[in-house]
């Protein structure tokens, strides 16, 4: 008799045979990804992406009138919300709404791994643009807040690949520290694959791929700041991992990206007002 399949066996051959129904990256959030990459981008186009889809319209609403961004005044239109926060910063949030809706499932375990991958995504995403804001990097922040926000996409899919399992065979008993362990060993992997099927550029899908390598790139900045934010994440226990022994100024990334231990204390300060956001 054949010993039986670990579940990363498992995983493996659902993905093998076709069988997986890949997350869809939405559209609007495309269009708007375009059209914020020219040099002029259009107000009025980003405003019609966004108020022909009346669930998105909600959703950027909602999240311009948190307490992250919520001035004196609750904005109540997107043209209003535009003007306030400028068209960079609605790119943003269209990215947060329309991301959001993938990490949801109806079942309670996979779901609640899903949240906590969802606080870390927005921590690290921010915590990224907030780090490229400290020097003269000479990077993009869209680009930044996107390598950021799914450098870890591939832990999702593989969330998302063992419901479908699930559901095709559910006699399958997998614990908590199976699919922890799942995530670990096939979201670098998988990660850089849905990047890659979504037609994303490929330096978005070597961070999905590489950011956990030994060997840093010293010259792939992007990298660097998607590091040390995921690192400054775990330290702070925003996510699935909390290792309060990490010292950050002590980093390699640190060092090459010149932080400062006040720096580094600020960052740690704002990401904790991202929770606000992942909620």
């Amino acid at each position: 008799m054949s010993a039986p399949l670990s579940l990363i066996d498992v995983i493996n051959r659902f993905i093998e045979s076709d069988k997986v129904v890949l997350p869809v990256f939405n559209s609007s959030a495309t269009r708007i990804q375009k059209e914020i990459a020219k040099q002029e981008p259009s107000i009025q186009v980003i405003e019609k992406i966004i108020t022909s889809d009346q669930a998105l319209s909600t959703q950027v609403l909602k999240i311009a009138n948190s307490a992250f961004y919520r001035g004196l005044k609750e904005v109540g239109t997107v043209r209003a919300a535009i003007m306030r926060l400028g068209t960079k910063e609605i790119a943003k949030i269209v990215l947060l709404a329309t991301t959001k809706q993938h990490f949801t499932s109806k079942d309670k375990t996979i779901n609640l791994l899903m949240k906590k991958l969802w606080q870390h995504a927005v921590g690290c995403a921010y915590g990224a643009v907030w780090l490229s804001r400290r020097h003269t990097y000479g990077v993009e922040q869209s680009q930044v807040f996107f390598a950021g926000l799914f450098h870890d996409v591939g832990k999702l899919l593989v969330l998302v690949i063992i419901e479908q399992i699930r559901r095709r065979n559910t006699q399958l008993k997998i614990t908590h520290a199976l699919l922890l362990e799942a995530m670990d060993r096939l979201h670098s992997r998988e990660g850089a694959k849905l990047l890659k099927q979504w037609n994303m550029p490929e330096y978005f899908c070597v961070i999905a791929e590489q950011h956990h390598a030994k060997e840093i790139d010293e010259n792939n900045i992007l990298m660097l700041l998607v590091r040390m934010a995921n690192m400054a994440c775990h330290k702070l226990g925003i996510g699935l991992t909390s290792d309060s022994s990490i010292v950050l100024p002590a980093s390699l990334e640190a060092d090459l990206l010149n932080l400062s231990e006040i720096d580094l204390a600020e960052l740690e300060i704002s990401l904790e007002d991202t929770a606000i956001l992942s909620s």
